[in-house]
């Protein structure tokens, strides 16, 4: 997963970009665990929180090719 995104010259790392698309995927997951009220379960929800967000990045990362664009 090498690679930079050209946006009219100004060249984004792969990663940061994947980074943002998996922050919103786990606002989304949480906000919705949240609801269903499935927070009550967990010792630390920072941690969950984390986690999360690193399972989803690390799926995203496996997933889709290096440069789609």
């Amino acid at each position: 997963m090498i690679g930079e995104f050209n946006l009219y010259g100004i060249y984004i790392p792969w990663l940061l970009i994947l980074g943002i698309i998996s922050l919103v995927c786990t606002r989304l997951v949480s906000y919705t665990l949240a609801r269903i009220g499935f927070y009550r379960f967990i010792w630390h929800s920072a941690l969950f929180d984390f986690s999360l967000f690193i399972l989803i990045l690390g799926a995203f990362t496996f997933l889709l090719p290096g440069q789609i664009f």
